[in-house]
């Protein structure tokens, strides 16, 4: 857990070391029998009406891995707590609706529950998606006193604070 510097709820950056619990029901979850037949096969599958090439490197990248593991792990961590997302954790609806299946609520987007921040209560746990939030969404979530996990993939983080520190210097697009 990252100590926070502007108020004193817990964030979660790095897991809860559940990899091993979670990875047989992301397994199963994101096995596909097809995608196993195309390796066998030098990626590539022909058929009377169809010819199938698979692209050797797919799937998603490290950043939404991580998420969508965190995701999980959260679950696993918290089963009795409520668990929100604040917004699809990553732009795939089938990994979404997996999530809404798995009892987690969704605080805004086309998934929303209608629960809103200010409904949240301190035990919740609340998910920040894999390309983060707004420094105004999180402030009213820490607010909130709930516990946050943060998904936030690294390469956007950096993207952010590459941002901030140009705007601190003085550059402008």
């Amino acid at each position: 857990m990252a100590a926070n510097l502007i108020s004193e709820v817990p964030i979660y950056r790095k897991g809860f070391g559940l990899k091993q619990e979670v990875a047989g029901e992301l397994e199963q979850d994101y096995h596909c029998e097809l995608i196993d037949h195309l390796q066998r096969h030098d990626f590539h599958l022909k058929l009377p009406q169809v010819e199938v090439f698979l692209a050797r490197e797919f799937g998603f990248c490290y950043g939404v891995d991580r998420a969508v593991d965190y995701a999980y792990e959260t679950r696993k961590k918290f089963p009795e707590r409520r668990l929100f997302l604040t917004t699809e954790i990553i732009h795939n609806p089938r990994v979404n609706t997996r999530l809404i299946e798995m009892g987690v609520q969704f605080l805004s987007g086309q998934y929303a529950s209608g629960v809103k921040i200010g409904d949240l209560k301190p035990e919740d746990v609340v998910l920040l998606p894999a390309f983060g939030v707004s420094t105004h969404e999180l402030k009213a979530l820490e607010k909130t006193g709930c516990v946050l996990v943060d998904t936030t993939c690294g390469s956007v983080a950096n993207v952010w604070r590459r941002v901030e520190r140009y705007a601190r210097e003085g550059y402008t697009s």
